[in-house]
């Protein structure tokens, strides 16, 4: 007789499991770890197999309580570097791994599988795609594993597998069904948030920023439009417009920084003319830089417009952000020009670029009108030896004098500042504007991708009636660049993908596996749209297609009618519900021969054998009269006769086999 304390010995079974999801709960946590509780999870992993192999004894409890004091105090020390989220996550790895090192018996088994569902669900604060989800799914799976060989020590491997599977299997359509119907409610808390690396253009623009961003084939954003999308020339996605230049870099105004900081949203003049609708779907960037064509407008919650026409999130993006957005490409930016503002955009600094405001100067001698000057400046780069490069010759103190007047090599920052100072320098306002430019076209899904490579700088100009006007110098220097794209000027083995030996992107260059990229990309795209992007209002589009008007008695018996249905399918699946039918498959397939032949004309008394009604068939349908001859003789003899195991195992097959032969043979006559 098994004693109370011999049950909750953990048996080697769940050793095992315990070992196979140790190692799958901290994998994916690996970018989190802090180096100490890299080497603490580490220790505890090997520890416990040595204990599994029979080789060491479980460690001291002083051991254990000593290492926990140790984590502890260094995450306190760490915390301020790492981040608050970040430490008390660290916090919640080292008690797995300390749990799973000195568990005894199966509580303690059962509080590290309930941790380790805690840590699954936290993995998903840093990764919410589609395949990472599937990834966590087939963990959680796993880890109830462990569960289940608690429970059911005496199945095999596959067996305890099979089971855990099939649980989460049976759990999915109640997931399905709370997806659905759940209220979309507000967090409860602030959780903190992940100190890491912000992504993407910075507020702060100096020569080699851009050329940064070129080396990055990340995911910046994904745009689908209503309708067909505007020509690739005319994809200027506004992200950041920067005013004060110190002579080494471009940075925002202090006025624009302190609305950002005091998150206040400045009503815009009225919009005119027809919009461009679109909704943007753009990447945890860690910063509040939204984009948006020409002059933007957005109703999504916790969206600001700034007076530069730009759109800002009063949050940063730490997980993917969906917005709607209305762009009208014909409405004028300030007609009209604050003082302020306008010698803001005029300001240069001192004793900086002699050469370039000395040719500025002569421009304005030459080219009274603003317009015709700019122009002129514009053709310049196109009539002169400049080259549109990712690697330019570095610059001194004086940096546009050394681009523009010797080195004659430079990209997009590197024009766009030229054209800005020297329309200061003549009078005209002038300021640089960063985001990015063009798009990759998935037609399997209808949107654009937009990557970190395509990153781009140019000008706005401020002209009397016109407003501020966009000019990119990059056009005249290197047009394919604007008008096709970034692959159509750069190579990505030279830029995007020097950095990235994996990306996806390799694969342009093979139409049949650049087909499976954007069609796996297409799938992420339509996850990202439905199920991280599933709020509110397309809850209720949803449930109205299922239920038309939405009322509480409506929803009651919705709600009722999907759980009735799931419960019987668990209760079915659990083998609780049976319905009637007849388990004798040899006479149940024998027989729906019979049915068949009896619909043919070919029918069997109730006092006529298998032999008997055999040659019935024969003389009657001499068509199948050897099929269902050999038929009667394999159904006489899996119903008469003593067989062998593997003897009836290999009759019952042909038997089966044969007499779907007949019923499709009979199907055709």
């Amino acid at each position: 007789m098994t004693t109370p304390n011999q049950q909750e010995i953990i048996s080697r079974h769940s050793l095992m499991w315990l070992l196979i999801i140790n190692i799958s709960v901290l994998l994916p946590l690996y970018d989190k770890f802090t180096p100490w509780t890299m080497a603490i999870c580490a220790i505890c992993l090997v520890w416990r197999y040595g204990i599994f192999i029979g080789k060491v004894a479980k460690p001291p409890r002083l051991l254990v309580t000593i290492l926990a004091l140790a984590s502890a105090l260094t995450l306190a020390l760490v915390t301020s570097q790492i981040g608050l989220l970040n430490g008390l996550m660290n916090l919640l790895i080292l008690g797995y791994a300390l749990k799973y090192i000195e568990m005894k018996d199966r509580r303690d088994v059962r509080i590290v599988v309930l941790v380790g569902y805690f840590l699954i669900a936290m993995t998903l604060i840093g990764q919410q795609s589609i395949y990472y989800s599937l990834l966590l799914t087939i963990i959680v799976a796993i880890n109830t594993c462990v569960l289940v060989s608690l429970y059911r020590e005496d199945v095999k491997i596959n067996e305890t597998a099979k089971i855990g599977f099939l649980l989460i299997l049976q759990s999915l359509p109640l997931a399905l069904l709370l997806f659905l119907v759940f209220p979309r409610l507000p967090p409860l808390w602030l959780m903190p948030q992940l100190k890491t690396d912000q992504t993407g253009i910075s507020d702060e623009v100096s020569f080699g920023e851009i050329q940064r961003l070129t080396r990055s084939a990340a995911l910046a954003f994904r745009v689908n439009f209503e309708g067909a999308p505007p020509a690739n020339n005319k994809l200027y996605w506004r992200a950041l417009v920067l005013e004060d230049y110190d002579g080494n870099k471009w940075t925002q105004n202090d006025s624009i920084k302190l609305l950002e900081l005091k998150k206040q949203s400045v009503s815009q003049a009225s919009s005119k003319g027809l919009s461009v609708n679109y909704t943007v779907i753009a990447e945890k960037s860690y910063q509040n830089w939204l984009f948006g064509l020409d002059v933007a407008t957005s109703d999504t919650e916790n969206i600001m417009q700034l007076p530069d026409y730009r759109l800002y999130s009063s949050k940063i993006l730490t997980q993917k952000f969906q917005y709607k957005v209305k762009s009208y490409p014909s409405t004028l930016m300030d007609i009209e020009l604050d003082h302020d503002i306008k010698k803001i955009n005029l300001e240069l600094p001192q004793n900086k670029n002699p050469q370039t405001l000395a040719l500025a100067k002569s421009y304005l001698r030459q080219f009274p009108k603003p317009e015709d000057r700019l122009s002129a400046i514009m053709s310049s780069f196109s009539q002169q030896a400049y080259f549109y490069t990712l690697t330019p010759p570095s610059v001194g103190p004086n940096q546009i004098d050394d681009f523009l007047l010797e080195n004659k090599a430079g990209f997009c920052v590197h024009y766009a500042s030229a054209l800005v100072f020297m329309a200061r320098a003549t009078g005209i306002p002038a300021r640089m504007v960063t985001g990015y430019q063009g798009g990759e076209w998935n037609k399997n899904a209808n949107y654009l991708s937009i990557y970190q490579y395509m990153a781009h700088a140019w000008t706005e100009v401020w002209l009397e009636g016109k407003g501020w006007v966009r000019l990119d110098p990059t056009a005249m220097i290197a047009p394919e660049r604007v008008i096709e794209g970034f692959d159509a000027y750069f190579q990505g083995q030279d830029s995007y993908l020097l950095d990235s030996p994996f990306s996806a992107l390799r694969l342009k260059d093979y139409p049949l596996l650049n087909e499976l990229r954007l069609s796996l990309a297409s799938i992420d795209y339509y996850w990202s749209v439905w199920v991280l992007g599933f709020d509110s209002n397309k809850q209720e589009q949803v449930l109205q297609k299922l239920m038309g008007k939405i009322t509480r008695e409506k929803l009651a018996v919705f709600m009722l009618s999907s759980l009735a249905c799931i419960i019987l399918l668990i209760a079915y699946s659990a083998g609780l519900l049976h319905f009637s039918r007849n388990k004798d498959k040899i006479s149940s397939a024998y027989l729906r021969v019979c049915k068949l032949l009896d619909r043919k004309g070919v029918s069997r008394s109730l006092d006529q054998g298998p032999v008997d009604f055999c040659h019935t068939v024969e003389s009657q349908l001499p068509s199948i009269a050897k099929e269902f001859s050999q038929l009667t003789q394999y159904y006489i003899a899996l119903k008469y006769r003593t067989l062998t195991p593997n003897g009836r195992k290999s009759t019952t097959k042909l038997f089966i086999r044969l007499s779907r032969q007949i019923k499709l043979k009979l199907i055709k006559l």
